[in-house]
């Protein structure tokens, strides 16, 4: 009986250390993503349209790939090699006819 008790305690705790590790990293995100707007906004304000827009396709490129890291979440592992199908664009895109 301990046992199990000491095991649901282990759970909770590796959960809650997940969650704050979760958390942390979503902060993180937060404050980077907020850093490079800022640089943006400088990089237009000094005439600088080359950085503003290499930030701008940064960005992009990086929520690309946060979406196919969610989609790997969703999507069972057999399918991992076909990733980009399940991504946003692609799965509003309709494939080709064939006979």
């Amino acid at each position: 009986m301990e046992t199990k008790v000491k095991e649901a305690q282990i759970e909770k705790t590796k959960e809650e250390r997940e969650k704050k590790r979760r958390e942390k990293e979503t902060r993180k995100e937060e404050i980077e993503k907020e850093r490079r707007k800022r640089k943006t906004e400088k990089g237009k304000n000094n005439g600088s349209k080359e950085v503003a827009e290499e930030w701008e396709i940064w960005d992009k490129k990086e929520e690309i790939a946060k979406l196919e890291e969610e989609a790997k979440k969703l999507v069972p592992e057999c399918f991992h090699k076909w990733i980009y199908i399940f991504g946003k664009k692609q799965s509003e895109r309709m494939s080709t006819r064939k006979p």
